[in-house]
């Protein structure tokens, strides 16, 4: 049976960064799980990808040693089940707005009789060893709260059995309270922001789970650190390569001196 590494991380008081993948390729994920994260993140909701980009993506990261986890696209028992089955070690539910649907999700990761998850465990099978009623125990459930409602259930949220923690995401979480007031984005300096975010953390606290913080920085990832979160992401796949790539063309043009090269006329 397998352990959950992050899970055994925690337990030793020790802090975790989380990669994140949105882009469905087997190599990016290979290559992203190689770079020391103690987890990464499959975005089914957002990323661009499928279930067949999933499993791949789950078996490259496998040497790698890192805790797999998904971003599922919401509260359906069907792709939370089958991720599960490929072999994701935690799940990220987005838009849970209530106890009653915090216990639903947490329902779908845990086989009977403490949950409904069906038994399957195509993949998880032969990439954990021997694979049963013990994953209870290791899968890790986070919800997200994204929305007012979820900030004015938080703590009933925050007390339902079974749930390891809540899973912030600042873009969302923004939109969801702020009736477009402020635009989506992660990082947020804004005092309103930061007290949500830092209410969330303590309604965590107080109920003994896990506080996760979606970052765009390594700085603000750390700064989250530093205020109790249990977990940051720093910004991800598409955006490091989005973000490697400019500056390397920018350091490029600087030192030539060169201006950028407009479309050439004439056909070739």
């Amino acid at each position: 049976m397998f352990t959950n590494k992050l899970k055994q991380q925690w337990s030793e008081g020790r802090p975790a960064i989380n990669g994140w993948l949105s882009i469905g390729n087997s190599f990016t994920a290979e290559i992203m799980a190689a770079q020391g994260y103690d987890s990464v993140t499959i975005d089914i909701q957002h990323g661009a990808l499928d279930y067949s980009s999933v499993l791949p993506m789950f078996q490259a990261m496998r040497a790698s040693g890192v805790t797999p986890m998904a971003r599922v696209p919401w509260r359906e028992p069907g792709i939370i089940m089958k991720a599960l089955d490929a072999g994701a070690q935690g799940i990220i539910c987005p838009m849970v707005n209530s106890a009653e649907e915090a216990a639903e999700f947490v329902s779908y990761l845990r086989y009977p009789p403490q949950g409904q998850r069906s038994f399957g465990p195509t993949r998880a099978a032969f990439a954990y060893g021997t694979y049963g009623l013990a994953a209870n125990d290791e899968i890790l459930a986070l919800a997200m709260i994204e929305t007012q409602q979820g900030i004015d259930n938080l703590d009933a949220i925050a007390a339902t059995p079974g749930l390891d923690g809540i899973y912030v995401g600042p873009a969302d979480l923004t939109l969801g309270t702020q009736e477009g007031r402020l635009p989506p984005g992660f990082d947020r300096e804004e005092p309103e922001m930061i007290d949500l975010i830092k209410r969330i953390l303590a309604a965590c606290k107080a109920n003994g789970i896990r506080a996760c913080l979606h970052c765009g920085t390594p700085d603000y990832a750390a700064r989250a650190i530093g205020w109790g979160f249990d977990l940051t992401t720093v910004s991800g796949d598409s955006r490091l390569l989005a973000a490697a790539a400019a500056a390397s063309v920018k350091t490029w043009r600087d030192l030539t001196g060169s201006a950028l090269i407009q479309a050439t006329k004439g056909a070739y």
